[in-house]
């Protein structure tokens, strides 16, 4: 555990949530907003979050130690101080971010890591401009919503973040509870909106032309492919859906998938040796002779979350 803070700036939804986080693996939080109102409600927030956490069986510590690593300051020089790590969490906006870029950059400790949790504008967007050395210290942390229930979090580097910044990032948030994952490159929309977009555009698609509504097509992936996703991605689905794997998967299924994005105007073949690529890992993560312990534990990892789920409604306000 370091002795200096976590700084976050923004006190918004996000922003308290990552305050949440940092504070409940022992660190020193400082959140910084302007907004008097905001700075006012993070404490009563964090409580309401804390009290929810441990009803669920997610939270077992000290509440008030929580909250008492928590402090909010409309003064970005003091928050920043001794920051190890700065999440910014400021709106969506490529003007506001490099604005507030460059104060942090010049406020906070020469090897503090400068983080983002934009949701689609890399870094090379609003700290292109900084000093080399500052630069180098700057990526987009981009989390699940919220952080707090959401362990993933994207490390998305620029061209120009150094090598160690993703490193530091890394540990950082590890140690914080979180699951960190690495890209190799900008993307627009890293790959989480790329996922989510991809489904969203589809589903659109099949509302408009007259296939499903929305609520039922809602239903199928709450209860079909979002079940099936919360225990095993979509690789891992493929994989264990077809006795033989992945490789099996794509012979079986390559061309049906293909003409589905034809229809869409979109040609991105499953090629030999990208389906190899795929192939090679899932292999190294369950080797094909342990393929039927691959499907009893996701069919267990079922399980388990369909019996979570009677236990109480879901956002709709229905049981199961």
């Amino acid at each position: 555990m370091t002795t200096r803070c976590f700084a976050v700036i923004g006190a918004g939804s996000i922003g308290v949530a990552f305050a949440l986080v940092f504070a409940r693996a022992g660190h020193r939080v400082r959140v910084v907003d302007p907004d008097p109102g905001r700075r006012a409600a993070v404490d009563g927030e964090i409580a309401l979050r804390l009290d929810d956490l441990a009803a669920h069986g997610l939270f077992d510590g000290d509440a008030a130690a929580v909250r008492g690593r928590i402090e909010a300051t409309a003064d970005l020089a003091h928050g920043v101080a001794d920051a190890v790590l700065v999440m910014e969490c400021a709106p969506e906006d490529a003007g506001v971010k490099r604005a507030l870029f460059a104060e942090i950059a010049a406020a906070a400790p020469a090897d503090a890591v400068l983080a983002s949790a934009s949701s689609a504008i890399g870094a090379s967007r609003f700290a292109a401009d900084l000093p080399e050395a500052a630069r180098a210290r700057c990526l987009v942390a981009h989390p699940g919503n919220p952080p707090t229930l959401i362990p993933v979090i994207e490390l998305v580097p620029a061209p120009f973040t150094a090598g160690e910044t993703m490193d530091a990032a890394e540990r950082l948030l590890a140690a914080c509870g979180m699951l960190p994952v690495r890209l190799g490159r900008e993307v627009e929309g890293f790959v989480y909106n790329r996922l989510q977009g991809a489904l969203l555009r589809e589903a659109y698609c099949l509302v408009r032309d007259g296939v499903i509504g929305a609520n039922d097509l809602d239903t199928i992936v709450r209860d079909g492919l979002g079940l099936r996703w919360s225990v095993v991605g979509p690789f891992a689905t493929a994989d264990l859906n077809v006795r033989g794997g992945i490789a099996a998967h794509a012979q079986r299924m390559g061309a049906a998938y293909a003409r589905m994005g034809s229809e869409r105007g979109q040609d991105d073949p499953w090629t030999e040796d990208l389906v190899a690529r795929v192939h090679a890992e899932r292999r190294a993560a369950l080797p094909l002779e342990r393929w039927e312990e691959g499907v009893r534990a996701r069919d267990v990892g079922l399980m388990r979350a369909l019996a979570a789920r009677r236990a109480a409604p879901d956002a709709d306000g229905r049981t199961r």
